[in-house]
């Protein structure tokens, strides 16, 4: 057994609880204990402590692209030509290598798990790997050896656009059919269920005809797990969309079966009312990625009324503009007040939920997320001591402190199943920065 004492920890209230003992056996919390002193055999978590943190959105090789993406103007569709090139330039080996330092800047920023929404699949003109699945088994491993455990959303692309066909680097990422696609999923086997799972995911509207939604779904709902889906990011995907099938991304999704509890909608940025009546009745997750959303110039999403329809936040970092959940958090709150003039759309309380429980939800960890009896053992500590946090340290303030002016520089402790992997800010295995540096440096050097 190895028992924690947090200063202050966030136990699901909207207040912080001082003095709390966190007593953790393998990778469970077995104990929680409020308002005690620190055992002398405790490891002292200074500042407050947050349950685990879900990254629910992630492209790991976007990692690649940040500051070389900034020059000019343009939108989302001239950033993706620049996105296809470091696609088109990895291989199982880089993109392990990539992959575990960003994943392992994750750890740092507090995130404990990450869904990873991969379709990069194959190699040079979509020839498969001698494994199908070497850039899975890649991912899977980059995680855990980042000590971040992965739900890789194994991704169905089809075509270049709405009935048009893969181009060369695109068609790396296609399998060609849906039924190729289950069959190559289908072969993705020995996962170890405690620190990887399998889900789904859908690219978007066009990248998969209405066929292939039917069959995506239907091999998540088979197997109950997570599906998600890129959904009106941009205008023109939306324009698209009407042009071909006569109705929105969000209703041809609906009317092929796709929405659901299990179901995450990436970005949702530009819905109509019944979109967002119908996300809300279904009950979806919403993943929000305000950084890439700003980054990209894709719009500001209706988080708020996305909320009170039924529907649940999430949090992603997308491509990795930046790595932040804090960030991405404050956000959300703060992108909305710009757009409708009023403060207040979110509490503290609601938003870091959306960063734990309903994160983890959206990616099939539903037992992690929360410091509680029963759950998995990640809480990440955040200093209140910093020129961010400074004066912010009691149990009424801690809580709004985090969201609206903490970093993920102000980590200084994660633990993630049981285990210790960032340690006064620093990662117990890579020097991270250094890591970062190499592997970008290999992966553009091949331009």
């Amino acid at each position: 057994m190895t028992r924690f004492w947090c200063e202050f920890a966030w136990l699901g209230g909207d207040i912080a609880t001082a003095g709390v003992l966190v007593e953790v056996h393998g990778d469970r919390i077995t104990s929680v204990t409020a308002g005690v002193p620190c055992p002398a055999d405790a490891t002292r978590l200074a500042g407050l402590t947050l349950p685990g943190m879900a990254n629910a959105h992630s492209h790991a090789f976007h990692r690649a692209l940040r500051g070389r993406t900034h020059a000019g103007t343009g939108s989302f569709w001239t950033w993706r030509d620049q996105m296809y090139g470091v696609a088109s330039r990895l291989t199982p080996d880089t993109y392990f290598q990539l992959a575990r330092a960003t994943y392992a800047e994750m750890a740092m920023a507090g995130i404990t798990a990450v869904g990873e929404f991969h379709y990069l699949h194959h190699g040079p003109g979509g020839v498969p790997y001698g494994d199908p699945n070497a850039m899975s088994t890649a991912l899977v491993a980059a995680a855990v050896e980042a000590g971040v455990r992965i739900t890789l959303l194994d991704t169905c692309y089809l075509h270049g656009g709405i009935g048009v066909a893969p181009n060369e680097v695109q068609q790396r990422f296609s399998d060609g059919s849906a039924d190729s696609w289950c069959e190559r999923v289908d072969a993705v086997t020995g996962l170890d269920d405690r620190v990887a799972r399998l889900g789904a995911a859908i690219h978007s509207v066009r990248a998969v005809d209405p066929v292939g939604m039917v069959a995506v779904a239907d091999w998540a709902a088979g197997r109950g797990a997570p599906l998600h889906a890129h959904v009106s990011e941009q205008v023109a995907e939306n324009q698209q969309c009407i042009e071909a099938h006569g109705t929105t991304p969000t209703h041809l999704l609906a009317d092929h079966g796709v929405l659901g509890d299990r179901f995450t909608a990436v970005h949702a940025t530009h819905l109509t009312d019944d979109d967002i009546a119908r996300l809300g009745a279904h009950r979806c997750h919403i993943c929000m990625c305000p950084t890439t959303e700003r980054d990209l110039a894709d719009g500001i999403g209706p988080a708020r009324r996305l909320r009170d329809a039924g529907a649940s936040i999430t949090l992603g970092s997308d491509s990795h503009a930046l790595i932040d959940l804090f960030e991405e958090a404050r956000a959300v709150e703060l992108d909305e007040r710009l757009a409708t003039q009023v403060r207040g759309q979110h509490t503290a309380t609601q938003l870091l939920t959306a960063a734990t429980v309903d994160g983890h939800r959206s990616i099939g960890w539903p037992e992690a997320g929360t410091i509680a009896v029963g759950a998995m053992a990640d809480m990440v500590s955040v200093r209140l001591d910093s020129v961010r946090t400074a004066g912010t340290a009691t149990a009424d303030t801690a809580l709004a402190a985090a969201v609206f002016a903490a970093s993920a520089a102000d980590v200084h402790h994660v633990v993630s199943g049981g285990r210790v992997v960032v340690r006064d800010a620093q990662h117990h295995a890579l020097d991270v920065a250094a890591e970062l540096a190499r592997t970008i440096a290999v992966v553009q050097e091949d331009r």
